[in-house]
């Protein structure tokens, strides 16, 4: 049996002064928000080797892809899916952490969201194959 809330509710007007919080804005904010990506890189690089082998791998791809590209739509379309290969590792990374924090046991919703990440990040590789083969084979024509 449910038993009921100790506060009646409040109307919606005076949630947002509840959940005003002393946000930084401006320049400050910027300046904390660019030193919390740095460590997500730096816990990314630090925590997960598939990211490390991704970079390593975006270091051959990326310039191999500004110089094979024709015009700066061909580079653009073989650059931007190796882009998109490292934010969805970061992406799976962070739902692997998630997952892992909230416990031991095993859950079958836990399983399924890290395997969803996981093809996320395999269909990222099919992208970028894609793209380099129809770019490339353009090329013979």
């Amino acid at each position: 049996m449910m038993q009921a809330a100790k506060y009646p509710a409040a109307p919606p007007h005076t949630m947002r002064i509840l959940m005003k919080r002393d946000k930084p804005i401006g320049v400050t904010r910027l300046i904390r928000a660019f030193g919390y990506s740095f460590q997500g890189f730096r816990h990314a690089w630090r925590e997960e080797s598939a990211f490390r082998q991704e970079v390593v791998l975006a270091l051959a791809v990326i310039p191999l892809g500004l110089y094979l590209g024709r015009s700066g739509i061909e580079r653009a379309l073989l650059v931007c899916p190796m882009l998109l290969i490292l934010v969805v590792e970061i992406l799976n990374s962070a739902v692997e952490a998630v997952v892992d924090r909230s416990g031991t046991e095993r859950d079958p919703l836990a399983g399924m969201a890290k395997d969803m990440g996981s093809a996320a990040v395999m269909l990222s590789f099919g992208l970028l194959g894609t793209v380099w083969f129809l770019v490339l084979s353009d090329h013979g024509r």
